[in-house]
């Protein structure tokens, strides 16, 4: 039997019943690695010397009566975690060098579930991008189509996955870094709710690993299936045990609905700041077609919706002033300079990207007690429906554009250029409230490039989108490895 493309859960299932050792699992994961990644160049950190002596362990403590949620699963795990003993650069040429001295909390976390760690993803420098390439490691390649991209900042964990390097993968995602390369490579992706899951260890190199509660950020789990996604969730959701002292496991609530008919769904196609491409709009119909065939109440439009335009100033400004504390001088002085010089009217949103670099604390104040409104706009909206489905990105995965001035890069809409950095706004829908949302495929485009949605759900209620993420695959299908 071919494992490479089975899912965590049947893995796990066959490892139980004795069909295959994790041994043999770890081997076919390497050598398809070896046969396939010098065209994706997905995996930048191999370690399958450890890989295999994990695996080993895993066979025998499974011997010794032993069972864990992944025990002797193959997984990988993005570049910007510490893993002990390998490098931790995120892409940046003057950190090649910097060693991790010990186990971020979520690759503790996989490593206690019993996960065979296969190395590590490739990523954007210092993770600002929406694709995957730096001088280090070179770029990774979409598995559908070599000359784009897989996406970024998690791009590697995506192209990973959908080559068949391993079950299951751990990212993170300010920018949509989760939720865009599945969407680019057609897997699945869950950004947790703001604060669900501890960051500590997933830091820039140098930096110390310190328990810090990001303003914005979260880590999540990727994989080929919505079940595998929230296997993969139950292992990482908790906070940090440095902060309460005591390991401590977290208990979500439960899906607001077990079916589709259940569940009542806001389904938005239309940003007022940027086109939705026609695949991507196509692929927003699909799963509202599907929702409607399963008996759930849809909706194109609500008055609860908080005000797209302003979230999208407030969520650009918010990440941007969050950026600026690692802007060299120069740049952050120059981008000052240049914010000081637009016009007062100028409602652009590279005109709140200026301003968001050269915030005043007073400045980041006033901003966050709007995002409070906006939140608590959604609480109420969660009232009316249980998920908001909606784009990730205008299109699927774009060519390679590795032009050093991202405000110079421009994205094709069904032939139309617009700003590279404009395409974040669907991501900031539910990153800046700090919501929960999962991203899913939903087919492919007339090119034949993967096309996923995400399912936005109330603040720690992960398990509604979750399932409704399970639901839909049932519907409309899943993962298709690439040809």
């Amino acid at each position: 039997m071919e494992w490479n493309f089975q899912t965590a859960e049947n893995l796990a299932a066959a490892l139980r019943a004795g069909e295959v050792t994790s041994a043999e699992l770890t081997d076919e994961a390497i050598a398809r690695v070896e046969r396939d990644d010098k065209a994706i160049n997905a995996m930048c950190v191999p370690d399958f010397d450890r890989a295999r002596a994990a695996a080993h362990d895993a066979d025998q403590a499974r011997a010794r009566g032993e069972d864990r949620p992944l025990l002797g699963i193959p997984v990988t795990v993005k570049e910007s975690y510490d893993i002990a003993g390998l490098p931790t650069t995120w892409g940046m040429p003057p950190h090649r060098n910097h060693m991790a001295a010990e186990d971020a909390v979520q690759v503790a976390r996989l490593k206690t579930a019993g996960a065979v760690v296969l190395g590590k993803t490739n990523v954007p420098v210092g993770l600002q991008d929406v694709q995957s390439f730096n001088e280090i490691y070179g770029t990774t390649n979409n598995p559908w189509d070599h000359g784009r991209t897989p996406g970024g900042s998690s791009g590697g964990s995506a192209a990973a996955l959908a080559s068949g390097f391993g079950a299951l993968s751990i990212g993170s995602d300010i920018g949509g870094s989760l939720r865009t390369p599945a969407h680019f490579c057609g897997v699945y992706a869950h950004k947790p709710t703001l604060g669900l899951a501890a960051s500590r260890g997933m830091v820039p190199p140098t930096a110390p690993a310190l328990p810090t509660e990001p303003d914005l950020a979260v880590v999540g789990p990727m994989a080929r299936t919505a079940r595998d996604l929230a296997l993969l969730l139950d292992v990482m959701a908790g906070p940090d045990p440095l902060t309460l002292g005591v390991a401590h496991h977290v208990t979500l609530p439960p899906a607001r609905h077990g079916r589709l008919s259940g569940f009542r769904v806001l389904v938005l196609d239309d940003h007022p700041l940027i086109p939705t491409g026609s695949a991507v709009r196509a692929g927003v119909n699909r799963v509202a077609e599907a929702l409607v065939d399963g008996g759930a109440h849809v909706e194109r439009h609500s008055p609860l919706l908080p005000d797209l335009s302003e979230a999208a100033v407030l969520y650009t400004q918010l990440l941007f002033s969050g950026f600026s504390g690692s802007f060299p001088v120069e740049a952050y002085e120059q981008m000052r300079t240049r914010a000081a010089g637009l016009d007062a009217d100028d409602r652009s949103l590279e005109a709140a990207r200026l301003r968001g670099v050269g915030f005043s604390h007073r400045d980041w104040i006033e901003t966050d007690g709007r995002r409070e409104l906006h939140r608590h706009g959604w609480r109420q909206l969660f009232t009316e429906f249980d998920a908001v489905v909606c784009p990730i990105t205008p299109t699927p995965a774009f060519p390679h554009d590795h032009g050093p001035d991202p405000t110079e890069r421009r994205l094709d809409i069904d032939g139309v250029e617009y700003p590279y950095l404009d395409q974040l706004v669907w991501a900031g829908v539910a990153t800046m409230p700090g919501l929960p949302a999962t991203a899913i495929p939903t087919g492919r485009s007339p090119e034949g490039l993967p096309v996923g949605v995400q399912l936005i759900g109330p603040a720690f209620e992960d398990r509604t989108p979750l399932r409704l993420a399970e639901l839909l695959e049932q519907e409309i299908g899943g993962f298709q490895p690439p040809k």
